[in-house]
Order: structure tokens, then C-alpha cells, then sequence
């Protein structure tokens, strides 16, 4: 299929939130097309994606989750995403808005394969959850349907997810807290893709009804799954560090956060995207989190 956006579109800005680097299996670009591999109502499925010069973006699809893939491409490169009424209320938000044109809120338009990826971010270095992630995929997802890069897999669907024997959790370095969490949501995986038609908070919390979804990993699926520009990780390791130093030159907390992005809602999220492309970071300095492997334990 071809679709031709009405609007100016950034496949790096709008897909990034998807990617993890190279633990991604799940999520490639080789030689200028996008591959995105995926669990879906219908089934396992691949979607390629290619920007023409022109602005026509071009949309392929294989497997069982094909036609799932194709009729989401435009809510996926952030068709439904809608930022009126957002004003900047700080210069360097008014800046990344200036500089991105191209960033919408994509949605992918299901919730496990993020739910997944969540959870093992939780309360463990970055480097250690794209690790566990990426042998999850290699070792208990399947290889994704079409013609795509020979690493490409399809994540583990929940039926996968509560086959894993204990030993193999160890060996991928995933702890008895996030495995618990990973197969309690397994059990009711259906029930939780209603999330996507409740939206907002009212879709957040129904995804914090499993236990060991709080809400930080609410956050993470929602922005996601359905683009939700209000949902913000508070309990995040860098985002209170980056949004401090940037709007206020120093450290803040959770609760000081929510203060200085208040004048944002209901769209805190995308003023936290238009930071990160103002190229806001965390500081580089401090105390370093623990790296801690747990197959090592």
C-alpha cells in the first residue's frame, strides 16, 4: 500500500520510542527501510516501511498479522496523534517544537509486545534490560513472516511467556520480580488490549489492575500503544535529571517534576518529546546506578 501523510512526518522521530539500538529484534532499519515485527490480534506479522522522497510512505506486510499492520500504518506514524491547544511555556520547548516538525505521538495499537519490553525496564540499568530483551526475542520469540533482516523476531507472545521454566528466566538475567509481573500479565493478556479503547488515565489504570504494572510501566505502554501525550514515567532514573537541569538548572524529584510540567496537561508527554529533540539530557555527573546482572545470582 501507499499512504501519503497530510502532514510532515519524521519516521526516526515518530518510530524512535520503539527502539532499543541493536537489542531491538523486534525493530530494524536496513538500507533505508523500516521493519517492525509484531504480535497482533490476527496473528505474528512484519511491516516494512519506506519514506520517499516524494512523502509518500510505502507499506508492505507478511504473515498472519498482515492486514492488522497495514490498517494501522497512518495511526502508527501519528495519524491520530493531536497537539491542539499545546503551547510551550518554555523557550526550549518552543525550540524542539520548532526543529521537529516531523515528531508526532505514533501508536502502535496493541499493548503486549510494549508491555513486554516495559517491564523488563524495570528497576534495572538500561543495558541489562535491552539485553534480556533482545535474548527474550532471540530465544522464545519465533522469526518474523516475509523477507525482512535475518535477525528480525516476532517478541514472545503470552502463551510463550508462560512456558519459560525458571532456569531459562535466570539465563536471560530476568529476577523473580519482573518474571512474576511478565506471566501474571501473560494470564490476562486479552483483557489488557482494552486498555487501547480506554486511553488517557482511565487506560493507565487498567493496566496497572496486574500486578507489578505501576506507574511508570503504565506510562511506557501507553505512549506506545496509543500515542497518549499526557503519559509521563514518573519514577524514571533520568527524566526528573534532564527536565530539572533543563527548565530549572538543577536536580528535581518526581513531585517537583509534576509541578513544572503541570502547565502541559493533558500533554506533559509531548513536552517531554519536544525537550528530547531541543536536545535535552540528562546531566553526566553524579552517582552511576548499580549495574546488576542476575544471572550472575
Amino acid at each position: 500500500m501507499e499512504w501519503r501523510p497530510g502532514f510532515p512526518v519524521d519516521l526516526a522521530q515518530v518510530l524512535g520510542p520503539l527502539s532499543r539500538g541493536r537489542g531491538s529484534l523486534n525493530f530494524r532499519r536496513d538500507r533505508g527501510v523500516w521493519w517492525l515485527a509484531a504480535n497482533t490480534p490476527g496473528g505474528k506479522g512484519t511491516l516494512a516501511l519506506l519514506h520517499r522522497p516524494d512523502g509518500v510512505v510505502e507499506a508492505e506486510a507478511w504473515g498472519d498479522g498482515a492486514d492488522f499492520l497495514l490498517e494501522g500504518v497512518p495511526a502508527l506514524l501519528g495519524a491520530d496523534d493531536d497537539d491542539t491547544g499545546f503551547v510551550a511555556h518554555h523557550d526550549v520547548i518552543a525550540e524542539g517544537r520548532r526543529n521537529a516538525p516531523g515528531l508526532r505521538l505514533g501508536s502502535t495499537g496493541r499493548v503486549w509486545d510494549a508491555l513486554v519490553l516495559a517491564i523488563l525496564e524495570q528497576k534495572v540499568s538500561g543495558k541489562e534490560a535491552i539485553r534480556s530483551w533482545a535474548e527474550l526475542c532471540r530465544w522464545f520469540g519465533t522469526r518474523a513472516p516475509g523477507p525482512g533482516p535475518d535477525s528480525l523476531r516476532v517478541p514472545p507472545d503470552p502463551v510463550a511467556i508462560r512456558s519459560i521454566v525458571d532456569w531459562n528466566w535466570h539465563k536471560i538475567g530476568v529476577d523473580l520480580k519482573r518474571r512474576t509481573a511478565l506471566i501474571e500479565a501473560a494470564r490476562v493478556a486479552p483483557r489488557l488490549e482494552e486498555a487501547v479503547r480506554l486511553r488517557g488515565v482511565e487506560g493507565r489504570a487498567w493496566l496497572r489492575k496486574v500486578r507489578g504494572i505501576g506507574v511508570w510501566t503504565a506510562a511506557e505502554i501507553a505512549q506506545r500503544a496509543w500515542g497518549d501525550p499526557d503519559a509521563v514515567s514518573f519514577g524514571d532514573y533520568n527524566i526528573p535529571a534532564m527536565v530539572g537541569h533543563t527548565l530549572l538548572g538543577r536536580k528535581i524529584d518526581d513531585e517537583e517534576m509534576a509541578r513544572v510540567l503541570a502547565p502541559y496537561a493533558p500533554q506533559r508527554q509531548r513536552a517531554i518529546r519536544y525537550l528530547g529533540a531541543a536536545g535535552a539530557r540528562k546531566p553526566r555527573f553524579g552517582p552511576r546506578i548499580e549495574l546488576r546482572d542476575y544471572r550472575a545470582m
